[in-house]
């Protein structure tokens, strides 16, 4: 399963993106799909994930509130809408999806969960 992330770019402080994640092959639907984020200097840390039964989403505490995750499966899609962005949101945005089926709701944030990942789309935020 490939996977391309797309829609970053240069926004100002209190705007808003939205991310795309384009998936490939015939699992992307039944697998839970993530956004990642890496900032120079940081480690990668989650920041959303949406569950492939059901469509329930989970958000890191930094972002909830502001960010929604949704997908697509008849598109094997899924986006990532940013609102209220923040100087401190600037990174590398990269979607994922787990390797399994059946990954545990404490595990959605491992990164170690998720076997395929895009080429990540940078967004940075103007303060």
């Amino acid at each position: 399963v490939q996977l391309q992330a797309s829609g970053g770019g240069l926004v100002q402080s209190g705007g808003s993106v939205r991310l795309s994640c384009a998936g490939s092959g015939p699992t992307f639907s039944r697998r839970d799909v993530a956004w990642f984020r890496q900032a120079p200097g940081k480690e990668r840390e989650f920041v959303a994930a949406v569950r492939w039964r059901g469509n329930v989403p989970v958000y890191s505490d930094s972002v909830r509130g502001r960010f929604t995750i949704s997908r697509d499966n008849a598109k094997n899609t899924a986006y990532l809408q940013m609102n209220s962005l923040k100087f401190e949101d600037t990174a590398v945005y990269y979607c994922t999806k787990t390797g399994t089926s059946s990954v545990i709701w404490s595990e959605l944030g491992n990164p170690r969960q998720y076997d395929a990942w895009g080429q990540g789309t940078l967004v940075t935020v103007s303060s």
